[in-house]
């Protein structure tokens, strides 16, 4: 039985990510989901935390009918280094056969390490984007097509976009998962 590796900040999940798990489950038989940067939260790129992610994307794929006992839902902090981050999922995970990834450093250091790495076709990407999200809440524009239900009603219901509103007027730092290795 094939085991892929999934990793994503999902801030928040999206009808992209959704594409990308039906078609990584159209290959393997199971898919472990790691939410990355899982201590990250509260900043304008990364609004959500990891409690409030897991929770998005169990109902967006219970509502898509993914069967439970096809996926796992994995939160994983970022590491302290490139150098081990590869270790530090290997050591939070089960093993896994396959990762699926198009993220450039995430890839980069699963080859290293000897994994088999596949591309996900991304699905009309420049909509389906947690920054095109966050950037429409922030000019309150509608962006309900872009999540599947669940996660908005899940972003309404903690007033996450207010959240985002906030915390864009604020001073800290801004962080992009794209920048580190959690994908």
């Amino acid at each position: 039985m094939a085991r892929a590796l999934f990793v994503g900040r999902f801030q928040p999940f999206h009808f992209g990510h959704l594409y990308a798990i039906e078609t990584i489950l159209g290959e393997v038989e199971e898919l472990m989901i790691v939410v990355g940067s899982a201590q990250m939260s509260h900043e304008p790129d990364n609004p959500f935390t990891a409690g409030e992610r897991i929770e998005m994307i169990r109902e967006a794929l219970t509502e898509a009918n993914i069967d439970r006992k096809r996926y796992m839902l994995i939160p994983i902090a970022d590491a302290p280094s490139h150098r081990t981050w590869v270790s530090y999922v290997e050591s939070q995970t089960p093993r896994f056969d396959v990762v699926y990834s198009n993220q450039a450093l995430t890839r980069r250091l699963l080859i290293e390490a000897g994994y088999n790495v596949k591309e996900i076709p991304l699905h009309k990407r420049s909509k389906f984007e947690a920054t095109e999200i966050r950037r429409r809440i922030l000019k309150g524009e509608d962006w309900s097509e872009l999540v599947p239900t669940p996660v908005y009603r899940i972003v309404k219901e903690i007033d996450g976009e207010n959240r985002i509103r906030d915390l864009s007027k604020s001073d800290s730092p801004r962080i992009r998962g794209e920048e580190n290795h959690s994908g």
